[in-house]
């Protein structure tokens, strides 16, 4: 009896960060893949996923800031990104999927930078990996 509720406690307890963090479908859609240009305004290195903000310039010339989720700082590491790799004020395309919402949010999938490099998301989003979908 002790055992099974033992296994019962630690069960809950390792489902708990499961159920606290959302999965992508449950924000974004896969069938509104946006890109957009425009120069970075702050770059997040939160936990559970990091932020990239960028302001882009409408056909109307009005300024929109955009919000892109990313994925946790250490896949971005392991992705080859380091903490000063876009800095504020770079001009960037970045490509992924809006938010369900409509709002100027999206799960970012990839940056490209002014060299044409580009830094894969490594965030919950199709081919946000850069192909490394093992890890």
């Amino acid at each position: 009896m002790k055992l099974a509720v033992l296994l019962l406690v630690l069960a809950v307890f390792a489902a708990a960060p499961l159920a606290a963090h959302h999965a992508f479908a449950a924000e974004f859609d896969v069938n509104q893949p946006v890109k957009v240009h425009g120069t970075v305004t702050k770059v997040e290195w939160v936990n559970p996923h990091a932020w990239i903000y960028v302001d882009v310039k409408g056909p109307d010339g009005q300024v929109v800031n955009w919000h892109f989720e990313l994925g946790p700082p250490n896949a971005l590491f392991r992705l080859g990104w380091k903490k000063d790799a876009i800095p504020e004020g770079t001009q960037v395309d970045i490509t992924g999927f809006r938010a369900k919402n409509g709002e100027n949010v999206g799960n970012g999938r990839s940056i490209i930078l002014p060299d044409g490099k580009e830094l894969f998301s490594g965030g919950s989003g199709p081919g946000s990996d850069g192909g490394n979908s093992s890890k």
